[in-house]
């Protein structure tokens, strides 16, 4: 008979965590009910989470379109505000039509493909309404409602207003379509998925209220919607944190930009050789305009930013942005320097001499004075005393190539070193400390690391 077999015991899995020590029934029951409750509030408690997210992350409700028909002031607009967004910068791939996407966007979770920006019906904006571009360049999202990936940055375009939307839309029906299908982007599970998307929104997201902008002109307020809007200039110099989230991104602090290839700097700190503030302004300009200003010129992805928008925009709006970063608070320890850079040892200070002398001083001088206009001075050079010598070493491994700009039409280039990464080191590490520079040198191994 069954009856007096003793029931069999349920499996691991389902058994509660041991009672304490020598409890009896009346004090094992509570701790059984004890942990149904435990999980009945962690359950109860991602549910509340996941409504949480749900909530932050609701389909946005579309702002009226602006009326009237897209006339040529709004077109010039439009292709105005293109230019300003740098919007061909990564919708336009190597060798292909302009505007048509499919270039390729390294970042730390995988590849993205930029979207084919032209009116073709199949692969492009063609069947796109003004409600749908305004929804992905305000709220991040796609035409079927689908959230994007961050790499498109609608975190700084969510800035620019309805009226500026609708007329970079009339502006960008107006390109000739080009059939070109956007790859899939190749990001590793999870960062593409949609639920990702939505926790991701939910940590670093708010869509900006709808405003206009401020009227053209050299003031602060045109500057810093320059800057935080269409110029995106936080994407690149804020920090970010392990999930991509841009850190204060209204402070522009710089950091190394999300592949650790190149150093951003700080757009706060903008005062570094005891200029007053119109002249500081004026450099700024002729770097934006000019690729070169002083010692200081561009190289890597700030090159292609002056060579395809600034050095388009018009005078006053680069004189907007200097007004407006001049208004930035420098944190104090960026200005002062309480401790010297750790010396480099005889043997390192006599071999990177030995190879600047050699690969470097028939151009930069032997003084590091360079030669204005054509190679840029490395003493009191920006770049060459940022807190680290990432983009020193990058134009060592790669060359430094100027952009072309109507100032300078054919820009002197520099073609790579070949060195190893010990000589890099040291030929790095001398420059970062020789005539007034007084940066912390770099050894080999963090050469090694540095993005290839």
């Amino acid at each position: 008979m069954a009856t007096g077999t003793p029931a069999s015991p349920p499996p691991p899995s389902a058994q509660p965590g041991p009672a304490p020590a020598g409890a009896g029934p009346a004090a094992r029951g509570a701790w059984r009910r004890g942990l149904r409750r435990l999980g009945l509030g962690a359950l109860l408690a991602v549910a509340g989470l996941a409504a949480a997210v749900a909530w932050l992350d609701r389909l946005p409700e579309t702002v009226p379109a602006t009326a009237g028909v897209a006339d040529a002031a709004t077109l010039a607009r439009g292709a105005q505000l293109a230019r300003l967004a740098n919007c061909a910068g990564c919708h336009t791939a190597p060798g292909g039509a302009a505007y048509a996407g499919a270039r390729a966007l390294a970042t730390p979770f995988g590849t993205v493909y930029a979207g084919n920006l032209t009116p073709d019906a199949d692969t492009g904006l063609g069947r796109w309404s003004a409600d749908d571009f305004w929804r992905a360049l305000h709220h991040g999202r796609g035409r079927d409602g689908r959230r994007l990936v961050p790499a498109f940055p609608y975190t700084s375009f969510t800035h620019i207003g309805r009226a500026d939307s609708d007329a970079l839309f009339a502006w960008l029906r107006t390109l000739p379509p080009v059939a070109a299908a956007r790859p899939d982007h190749a990001l590793r599970w999870p960062f593409g998925s949609q639920p990702a998307l939505a926790a991701w929104r939910a940590l670093y997201f708010r869509p900006a209220a709808d405003q206009p902008a401020p009227p053209p002109g050299p003031s602060a307020d045109r500057g810093a919607w320059l800057v935080r809007g269409p110029g995106h200039c936080a994407e690149c110099h804020a920090p970010r944190d392990v999930l991509g989230g841009r850190i204060d991104p209204a402070a522009l602090r710089g950091g190394l930009m999300p592949m650790g290839d190149w150093e951003a700097p700080s757009l706060a700190c903008l005062s570094g050789r005891g200029q007053a503030e119109p002249a500081r302004g004026a450099a700024l300009v002729a770097l934006l305009r000019d690729g070169q200003s002083g010692p200081d010129a561009v190289a890597g992805p700030m090159a292609e930013v002056v060579r395809g928008s600034t050095q388009h925009w018009p005078e006053d709006e680069l004189r907007a942005v200097a007004a407006h970063l001049a208004t930035l608070p420098c944190p104090a320890a960026a200005t002062t320097h309480t401790a010297r850079p750790a010396p480099l040892d005889d043997a390192r200070r006599t071999l990177g001499q030995q190879l600047y002398t050699r690969h470097c001083a028939d151009c930069h001088g032997t003084q590091g004075e360079g030669v204005a206009g054509v190679y840029p001075a490395l003493a009191g050079n920006r770049s060459v005393n940022l807190p680290t010598a990432t983009n020193l070493v990058q134009a060592l491994r790669h060359g430094g190539f100027a952009p072309a700009t109507a100032a300078h039409p054919r820009p002197h280039g520099m073609p790579p070193q070949f060195l190893s990464d010990d000589e890099m080191a040291a030929v790095a590490s001398w420059v970062r400390q020789a005539w007034g520079n007084a940066a912390e040198p770099v050894g080999w191994l963090a050469v090694s690391r540095m993005g290839r």
